[in-house]
């Protein structure tokens, strides 16, 4: 469903240079090949290659030109629309949640699906989601859970609603007012005012205490315990920075910091390699889970340097 891989990094980044300037582009719409979905994440079979048979530079120079075009597209000088329609989870999330014009459909799942896989919500996505309402994105970080349209919408991940038989309306006028139309009724919205009490501060135990009963447990307890540690600090640190590009600088470390560790080849294996779904996490218990300050430590060459 349109993985995105380096090529199309560094492509999409190119015609964004070529159209900056030019007076005869107007306007950007990027959508995705096919009905499935614009895109369902990162080229993350090549991850799993560099981080057991490589060295780990295909990979920092995939995050490294990723995260750039994540922020450049955030501050792009003319109307960019992202039409999110399908599967849009991880990398696609971050070449369209920070776009201008925001778009979903009816077919629209929008999320961050990174600690089934042994990693961190990365492209923007911790600033993203520690920005939404309440700790509605803690709820959806932890769980990796995505979220239809109307939640989108609310969580303030897109802006317009339109049918997908209005698409290609949408895309002979480039203006997504047009043709939009009220959303669906919202679904996780509502169950706020417990994932506000459940998934408040900092301590990830007792999270995982008082969801004790419901049915996202079973879905977290399923996720890399040190991912799951991670990703809460990850957050609650980005609720601090000045902007998105200090947290994509954030993001960046965690990354080279988390492709350095077993689990984040381990669920790739259980995922899409063996597709077996059994990863063997290490360790596999929230208790034993040390060391989660190191991920935040600096890295021999930062995001904004070269």
């Amino acid at each position: 469903m349109n993985a995105l891989t380096h090529g199309m990094v560094v492509a999409i980044a190119a015609a964004l240079d070529g159209w900056e300037h030019d007076d005869s582009v107007e306007r950007i719409l990027l959508t995705g090949a096919g009905e499935r979905g614009l895109c369902a994440g990162g080229d993350i079979v090549s991850m799993y290659r560099d981080a057991t048979a490589g060295d780990g530079s295909v990979t920092e120079t995939f995050w490294r030109d990723e995260f750039a075009l994540n922020a450049r597209i955030a501050r792009y000088p003319k109307p960019f629309v992202a039409v999110m329609d399908g599967v849009t989870l991880g990398g696609g999330v971050g070449v369209s949640a920070r776009a201008s014009h925001r778009v979903v459909t009816e077919r629209s799942l929008v999320g961050m699906p990174e600690t089934t896989i042994g990693y961190i919500p990365d492209v923007g996505g911790t600033w993203l989601l520690s920005h939404t309402p309440g700790e509605l994105g803690t709820y959806l970080a932890l769980s990796a859970r995505p979220v239809g349209p109307g939640d989108a919408i609310a969580l303030g991940l897109a802006d317009w609603f339109v049918p997908s038989e209005l698409l290609p309306a949408l895309i002979e006028s480039g203006d997504p007012a047009s043709v939009a139309q009220v959303p669906p009724p919202v679904q996780l919205v509502r169950e706020r005012g417990w994932i506000d009490e459940a998934f408040a501060g900092d301590d990830l135990a007792g999270i995982l205490e008082r969801i004790e009963g419901r049915e996202v447990a079973a879905v977290i307890a399923g996720k890399s315990p040190t991912a799951l540690a991670v990703t809460l600090a990850s957050l609650r640190r980005s609720r601090e920075l000045p902007d998105l590009e200090a947290a994509l600088a954030q993001e960046f470390r965690v990354s080279m910091h988390a492709l350095a560790m077993p689990d984040f080849a381990e669920g790739i294996r259980a995922q899409v390699i063996d597709k077996d779904r059994t990863p063997r996490w290490n360790p596999a218990r929230v208790e034993d889970v040390t060391g989660v300050e190191s991920f935040f430590a600096p890295v021999e060459r930062e995001l904004w340097t070269r």
